[in-house]
């Protein structure tokens, strides 16, 4: 059974004892080609929408085959902004991921809440996608809406908690650069190159920029009027590059995804559409390098015991 709103689009297998649910989040989903490019069956399409004149484009739709679906949760695990999720019997549940025959996404985010200060919010109202929620606790455990209503010994002993909703967060890092020094710390879970060519770009064309999911990734620059890139930002998820009416005007590579370790040949093939296959090769190698070294210190602690 499939149904499709204007919020969600809904899959699902009922079998003798399983009810497979795969749902899809309209509103978190950026329309950037990732699960298409990883779904092992070819079930998912994404398509570029027709845009109406004098309106900002629309980011691609997203479209899935239920003939062709076996729900396999790989698109589940491949999302970086956690749009897709599939459930067994009402639970979210990845059998993928606990037969370890493909990896998880890691979403590397540490916070030092020590170098916060106390009445601060600039990640709260900088995160793009509102994944972020900050609170605060008094000395007596006590929940705190005023800061100011208490005295400057008590504001001392306020513990200061920022709540991150991991599993949606493509990790931008927006937030680390808009905290203050020390508080956040980011690693991209996908690391890339981006680049736009403003002479192919149609004249007044913004439709890259209109799509973007993160704030500041792209910009429109007072000078030329021209879009452009900052990397800082950019989470090289590609939903600029699908809307992009010419070829060369903008180029996407994805590099590295950072991953839990993984021996699957079906990962390989993944990585392989994601990146490239100079990049499986230099992953197939560094895991190499890798096991060698486990191996070699394994020997060495067992000569150690020997003697």
């Amino acid at each position: 059974m499939k149904k499709d709103t204007a919020d969600t689009l809904s899959l699902e297998w009922i079998l003798h004892t399983k009810n497979f649910r795969l749902t899809l989040d309209k509103a978190r989903c950026a329309g950037c080609q990732i699960c298409s490019l990883a779904c092992p069956k070819g079930a998912i399409k994404t398509e570029k929408q027709p845009k109406v004149q004098g309106q900002k484009a629309r980011k691609a739709k997203v479209d899935i085959d239920l003939e062709k679906c076996n729900f396999c949760g790989i698109c589940d695990v491949s999302c970086p902004y956690g749009a897709i999720k599939l459930t067994l019997n009402g639970k979210h549940a990845l059998s993928v991921l606990d037969k370890e025959s493909f990896p998880e996404i890691i979403r590397d985010i540490k916070i030092d809440t020590r170098q916060c200060p106390k009445d601060c919010v600039e990640c709260e109202d900088a995160c793009p996608l509102s994944l972020i929620k900050i609170s605060r606790l008094g000395y007596d455990g006590k929940p705190v809406e005023d800061l100011m209503s208490l005295t400057p010994n008590q504001r001392k002993r306020v513990q200061v908690n920022i709540d991150i909703q991991k599993e949606y967060c493509p990790t931008c890092r927006v937030c680390e650069f808009k905290c203050a020094p020390g508080v956040m710390k980011v690693r991209k879970c996908i690391e890339g190159k981006i680049s736009i060519n403003q002479g192919k770009c149609p004249e007044k064309c913004s439709d890259c920029l209109d799509v973007c999911p993160i704030t500041g990734a792209l910009y429109l620059s007072d000078k030329d009027n021209k879009i452009y890139v900052n990397e800082l930002f950019c989470d090289y998820c590609g939903a600029c590059k699908v809307v992009c009416p010419v070829e060369e005007a903008l180029t996407l590579k994805r590099t590295k995804i950072h991953h839990t370790p993984v021996r699957s040949g079906a990962w390989n093939k993944t990585l392989e559409k994601l990146t490239s296959p100079v990049d499986v090769v230099k992953e197939l190698k560094a895991r190499g390098s890798q096991k060698a070294k486990e191996a070699v210190c394994r020997r060495f602690v067992l000569e150690e015991k020997i003697r």
